[in-house]
């Protein structure tokens, strides 16, 4: 599984380098296309590990003032 991730910056918000490395340090790797980032699972996720990730980049991002949408499949 793989859960990916897209970000919308602010112009009053975090810089966007600053938001990568953020992510990055806590897995994310950068991709192209569709969406900004990627978190490979290594194999299938249960909803609560999910869930656990996603509660993780909304605490990771709180105060960027960015956007994000996250996808798993």
């Amino acid at each position: 599984m793989e859960t990916y991730l897209r970000v919308t910056f602010h112009s009053e918000g975090a810089r966007p380098s600053e938001v990568a490395e953020r992510l990055e340090r806590f897995g994310f790797a950068p991709t192209q296309g569709n969406y900004d980032f990627v978190y490979d699972w290594n194999g299938a996720a249960n909803r609560d590990q999910l869930l656990d990730l996603f509660d993780e980049v909304t605490r990771l991002l709180k105060g960027y003032r960015v956007l994000f949408e996250l996808e798993t499949v």
